[in-house]
């Protein structure tokens, strides 16, 4: 039993160390792996011990399918956070310091710091730790926002300018505006491009990337700045709701 725990140890630890990022063994599995082939050597080692000593397990296994029945039923909320904790590993939809979205009503979003049997545990934009039970994370839709490619993640930002607007000159200010910003990536380049025509505005949309979504907010905040205070220099009208009043007549005036 020793030896098979130690030789299935070593072939997972040179396996984990070979795979690729799509492997069912790797480091973040391994733990996994290794705990239950030294439960299933042990398991095996003790039902053979019992049958060279002729000892008959049919009464123990029958009253062990018994406690495990009860025990199944007593504790289903455990036993569904830890199974979906085992496929949340072997999956790997997300991994520690990734930024991801649950979508299940609430928009929780935060950074991945710890991924756990039972729960997953997200930091949010608010530095407040939540801990979501891992049956929750298996049963919602999960945005990866730094899965994909590359960590990088895009942002947009929606402009709108008055109709008569030189519409040229608008996607120059806003090419500029992205180009100059520091933290928006240069690869890939910034656009812009001309959405619609809205009811009393033409709709402009700036699109950009940053190194990673924690820079989101930040990004957004600058880019909305500068587009303000560049547009009341080149003085291009920023359109916003109006209401006229029409008097159709005063009324008759009193002594």
């Amino acid at each position: 039993m020793l030896f098979a725990i130690r030789l299935s140890k070593l072939l997972l630890q040179v396996a984990s160390s070979r795979a690729s990022d799509h492997a069912v063994i790797r480091p973040q599995t391994l733990p996994l792996f290794t705990n239950l082939f030294a439960i299933t050597f042990f398991i095996f080692a003790v039902y053979f011990i019992f049958q060279a000593w002729h000892i008959d397990m049919t009464a123990w296994l029958a009253s062990a399918g018994i406690i495990g029945i009860a025990v199944g039923f007593a504790a289903k909320d455990t036993l569904a956070n830890l199974f979906s904790g085992v496929f949340i590993m072997a999956d790997t939809p997300y991994k520690i310091g990734d930024y991801i979205v649950l979508d299940d009503g609430t928009g929780l979003r935060g950074k991945v710091t710890s991924i756990g049997i039972r729960s997953t545990r997200l930091l949010t934009r608010d530095d407040v730790e939540v801990t979501i039970p891992n049956a929750i994370m298996g049963n919602s839709k999960v945005v990866n926002e730094s899965g994909g490619p590359y960590p990088k993640y895009r942002i947009r930002v929606a402009v709108g300018v008055a109709y008569g607007v030189d519409i040229d000159k608008v996607k120059s200010i806003l090419l500029t505006i992205a180009e100059e910003n520091e933290a928006v990536c240069h690869d890939p380049e910034p656009r812009v491009r001309f959405r619609t025509f809205g009811a009393s505005s033409l709709d402009f949309e700036l699109l950009c990337w940053v190194d990673n979504p924690e820079l989101r907010g930040r990004v957004v905040d600058m880019l909305n700045s500068t587009i303000y205070k560049l547009f009341l220099q080149e003085g291009v009208e920023i359109p916003y709701s109006k209401q006229d009043l029409y008097i159709k007549e005063f009324p008759g005036q009193t002594d």
